[in-house]
C-alpha cells in the first residue's frame, strides 16, 4: 500500500542514500578495501556494509549510467568524513536533476498526483 503522502526529502533518506551509500560500498570493496575499511570510511557499522555487499539493503533502487559512474568515482576521492559529505552532496545533486530516479520513486512508494512538478519549482 503506498504511503498517502512522502515528501522527496524522506525519499532521499530512506531510499537514495542508503542506495548510494551500498553502490559506494560496492566500488570501495572493488578497489580492494575490506570491509572494516569500508565501514569506516562510510561511517557505518560493518553489518551494514555486510547487508550492502550481499544486495540485502538498498537493493532495490536504480540509478542511470551516468549516477552510477559518479559514485564509483566518488568512491575513489573518500578518505575523510569531509570528503564523503562533499562527495554524497554531489551525487544527491545528479539524483535531484534526475527526474528518472527521484520522481520514479515517489511515484512508486507515495501516492503522487500525475503530472507531479513540485520539486522542480512548477
Amino acid at each position: 500500500m503506498k504511503q498517502q503522502l512522502i515528501q522527496p526529502q524522506e525519499i532521499e533518506v530512506f531510499y537514495i542514500l542508503p542506495a548510494i551509500r551500498s553502490r559506494m560500498a560496492s566500488a570501495l570493496k572493488k578497489n580492494g578495501k575490506s570491509q572494516k575499511e569500508i565501514a569506516r570510511l562510510l561511517c557505518v557499522q560493518e553489518s551494514t556494509v555486510s547487508q550492502y555487499l550481499s544486495s540485502k539493503r538498498a537493493a532495490n533502487v536504480k540509478f542511470n549510467t551516468a549516477i552510477n559512474n559518479e559514485i564509483v568515482s566518488a568512491a575513489k576521492k573518500i578518505a575523510t568524513k569531509e570528503s564523503l559529505i562533499r562527495e554524497t552532496q554531489h551525487i544527491l545533486d545528479k539524483v535531484r536533476a534526475s527526474k528518472e530516479v527521484l520522481c520514479g520513486l515517489h511515484k512508486a512508494v507515495a501516492d503522487v498526483p500525475d503530472g507531479c512538478e513540485a520539486c522542480f519549482g512548477k
